[in-house]
């Protein structure tokens, strides 16, 4: 009798491959309305007269629009530069809980502090969404690898519309400018159904929808990290205490 030849042993991919299966895979629907959203914010450094250097800088060290049209229209308002930050600071705050519940994903079998530090850098909306959708189906030696390729195209998407957006802005009506910006908060909503698998996935969803109106005008722009904590706290909750049915 014959024996069976031993199955193959999967050969580990090295960290490029995934890097750069990453950097295709913000190619995608979410990184081109990342550019068109970009673009409404290049026209927006033009009209109130923001070097475009300056504007990309704050796209690679600031990485939140929200926090970018903040900061771009406090420097042209003259708004002084220790509130300035605090309220750039504060705007950031909502990104917390995202790169908390994120980082598990991200960090890989063998934590290593400067990858994770690299990683929660590119955490905002968008990829925060598509971390969830994406690092489950990567294998966890290469999910750092693959944060980093995916967070640096949706950044450098995001640099590229910034410049076509200034470079264009003579051809961009100022409240079609405007409206791009909203493109990112459609985008993210759409996305969140999309994924919504559960019961409490649809629960937080809910809840947060329903909280937006009582936190709105709170202080610092905090109304969508209020929804956003308030809801899925809730929905966590009754979620886990809810009567269960018995088997």
């Amino acid at each position: 009798m014959h024996s069976d030849p031993p199955s193959p042993v999967p050969v580990p991919r090295r960290p490029v491959y995934w890097f750069l299966r990453g950097l295709a895979a913000s190619l995608h629907v979410p990184g081109i309305v990342l550019i068109v959203t970009f673009v409404g914010f290049g026209g927006l450094l033009h009209d109130l007269g923001f070097p475009v250097g300056a504007g990309l800088l704050s796209t690679v060290l600031v990485w939140a629009l929200p926090a970018q049209v903040i900061l771009v229209g406090g420097l042209a308002a003259g708004s002084s530069l220790p509130a300035l930050a605090l309220a750039v600071c504060l705007s950031g705050v909502r990104l917390l809980p995202m790169v908390v519940s994120l980082m598990p994903l991200m960090r890989g079998p063998r934590p290593s502090l400067w990858r994770e530090l690299v990683c929660a850098h590119f955490v905002a909306v968008t990829m925060w969404v598509e971390g969830f959708r994406l690092l489950p189906k990567v294998d966890p030696d290469g999910r750092p690898a693959f944060a980093t390729g995916l967070g640096l195209g949706l950044s450098v998407l995001s640099m590229f519309g910034t410049g076509v957006g200034f470079f264009l802005s003579h051809t961009l009506p100022g409240p079609l400018a405007v409206a791009l910006l909203l493109l990112t908060p459609i985008s993210f909503t759409i996305l969140l159904v999309r994924n919504a698998r559960h019961t409490v996935d649809w629960l937080a969803i809910g809840l947060g929808t329903a909280i937006i109106p009582l936190a709105a005008g709170s202080p610092g722009g905090l109304d969508l990290f209020w929804a956003g904590v308030g809801g899925g706290t809730l929905a966590f909750l009754i979620d886990r205490y809810r009567p269960r049915r018995a088997p």
